[in-house]
């Protein structure tokens, strides 16, 4: 993470709102081609999360960096590390079954929050890929940063 953007993070600004719109058109649009994954990280691979609003019942996407198991996908819910879980998390849990995308295809999915023993396994992989989780979980303080299994269904 750039100095720049760990310093944004230590002040609780969270930029994921205001580029959300730009980068799911993009990603549309070219099929996962742009915006698929993260900008000088390419094994940081970007998915479409489609979720339904707990409250607003308004249909929502996240771009979101995601984990492919044999037979599940994964997110985590990190916020960049803010003390909140992110909206979408919430909505997940109030409505499970959803679509992702990633690249031209759809899939039908149900989401869960990972066990304890899952996160374990699961949380170095994430880690692998994009080293600021730990700084994020750090950030986090007492906030265990969950992940979201996503099902095929």
């Amino acid at each position: 993470m750039s100095s720049a953007s760990r310093f944004a993070n230590k002040r609780g600004i969270y930029l994921g709102r205001r580029s959300t719109k730009v980068h799911v058109a993009l990603y549309r649009r070219s099929n996962g081609r742009i915006g698929g994954h993260l900008p000088g990280s390419p094994r940081a691979k970007i998915l479409l999360l489609d979720h339904v609003g707990a409250k607003s019942g308004l249909r929502r996407t996240s771009p979101l960096m995601y984990y492919a198991g044999d037979k599940f996908v994964a997110v985590v819910a990190s916020k960049a590390g803010q003390p909140t879980h992110p909206a979408w998390f919430h909505n997940l849990k109030a409505n499970p079954d959803t679509t992702i995308r990633i690249g031209s295809q759809t899939r039908t999915v149900r989401a869960r929050v990972a066990t304890d023993a899952e996160r374990d396994q699961l949380w170095p992989q994430f880690v692998a890929f994009f080293p600021d989780y730990d700084f994020y979980q750090h950030l986090a303080r007492d906030r265990t940063i969950p992940i979201m299994i996503l099902d095929p269904r």
